[in-house]
């Protein structure tokens, strides 16, 4: 989601500057925006080599005028960043995250410039979905809001603001939702083919919750799911035993060659 951020606040004409702790990354990021850009180009979008050409690969965080942050969805993971970027980022900066679930709140508080730290949670891919939802912390700042709200639009978006409740609008619907379709399985409904295309034909879902799993990454899945369950402390938010097994197993989706479905090539 990293690369997907990148191009299109690129393709917007800002400069970008594209950090990943992992080796191969950022290498990897880039080639998927070469591609994304270039079916983009045959639509009559803009170029790979001329979006390309403001995204910067850098070692480390780097001074900007804003930060939005794809890492794993991982608390402790995001307040290591937060902490760093704050140090790293002029005073006037703002800090954005890209979580799904995690609280903004708790990510401002690590920081020195609570006000101006928010939720900015894109959608994969990134470049195709036209939702991002703007999340508001205890402290964030009108200015702020405002501010995200309009880079959003400006990138093509339509920003849509929630407030800082675990899992936010999106996944607080969406994720017992998939939960659910995986009890159907364990339980012997329906095999996955059948529960995603009564999902996808009943309910004109583009794509049925089971295959979505996949896309999304099932440890990611489960760790939305534990931050509902103990944000709200009720047990329909636990994620289904079935879902636990096949992330112990390393079926995490698409990203491992194998989920629900499997995959040639990831």
């Amino acid at each position: 989601m990293g690369g997907g951020i990148a191009q299109v606040v690129a393709a917007s004409g800002r400069r970008v500057s594209l950090h990943d702790a992992a080796p191969g990354a950022v290498e990897r990021g880039l080639e998927g925006m070469r591609k994304s850009l270039g079916k983009l180009a045959e639509k009559g979008g803009p170029g790979p080599d001329e979006v390309l050409a403001r995204v910067q690969p850098v070692d480390d965080l780097a001074p900007a005028d804003l930060l939005i942050e794809a890492v794993v969805e991982d608390a402790a993971v995001k307040e290591e960043i937060f902490r760093r970027a704050d140090a790293v980022l002029p005073d006037g900066a703002i800090l954005a995250s890209n979580t799904s679930s995690i609280a903004i709140t708790s990510l401002a508080a690590v920081t020195g410039r609570p006000e101006r730290v928010i939720g900015m949670h894109f959608f994969n891919p990134v470049p195709v979905l036209a939702l991002v939802e703007v999340i508001r912390g205890l402290q964030t700042s009108d200015e702020t809001a405002a501010a995200v709200v309009e880079l959003a639009e400006d990138l093509g978006k339509t920003p849509a603001e929630a407030r800082d409740f675990p899992g936010f609008v999106s996944n607080r619907i969406l994720m017992p939702f998939i939960n659910e379709a995986v009890y159907a399985l364990l339980e012997g409904v329906a095999e996955p083919e059948a529960i995603d295309t009564i999902a996808k034909l009943g309910f004109a879902h583009p794509m049925g919750p089971l295959a979505l799993a996949d896309l999304i990454g099932l440890d990611t899945c489960v760790a939305i799911m534990e931050v509902l369950h103990a944000g709200f402390g009720d047990p329909k938010y636990a994620p289904c035993p079935l879902l636990r097994q096949y992330v112990q197993a390393g079926r995490l989706g698409r990203k491992s060659g194998r989920g629900f479905y499997g995959y040639k090539s990831f």
